[in-house]
């Protein structure tokens, strides 16, 4: 699946760095990513980048999303408006794979300031390598939706 993925990636500033890395990390394993910013360190309002990778997502532009901030909770929550979006904040492997199991999560939070480096790039790679369980968990994806 990694080669035919297409992934939106954004941050603000705090989440700047681990951006540009998980990006690198997609990049050497085959991914599609389109950066949709900040570029730098410098002070930016996290919903001018994560947004227009929510958007991006819901408009079935690609096929999942990373955003990035300092704890990440601001980013879920601008992610989270966004209809047809399910982001959540992963900070373990095992809630990033609960993520995609049971919630069927397309947009990826993370907090770069609460997480080290490498637990960002296993929660990433775990992420997009589990598959949507299905089963039970439809009825409830389809209450988050509004259906």
């Amino acid at each position: 699946m990694g080669s035919l993925m297409k992934i939106a990636i954004g941050s603000d500033h705090a989440g700047f760095l681990y951006k540009e890395r998980i990006r690198e990390h997609l990049g050497k394993k085959g991914f599609e990513v389109r950066d949709f910013g900040t570029y730098s360190a410098d002070s930016v309002d996290y919903p001018v980048y994560v947004r227009p990778v929510a958007e991006a997502v819901a408009a079935g532009e690609f096929d999942r999303g990373i955003v990035l901030g300092g704890s990440g909770n601001g980013e879920a929550m601008v992610a989270n408006r966004v209809r047809g979006v399910r982001c959540g904040l992963c900070w373990n492997e095992e809630v990033a794979r609960f993520n995609r199991q049971h919630n069927d999560a397309n947009v990826l939070s993370l907090g770069e300031r609460v997480i080290d480096l490498e637990t960002a790039l296993k929660i990433v790679d775990t992420w997009l390598e589990t598959e949507f369980e299905g089963g039970r968990h439809e009825r409830r994806i389809r209450m988050i939706d509004g259906e």
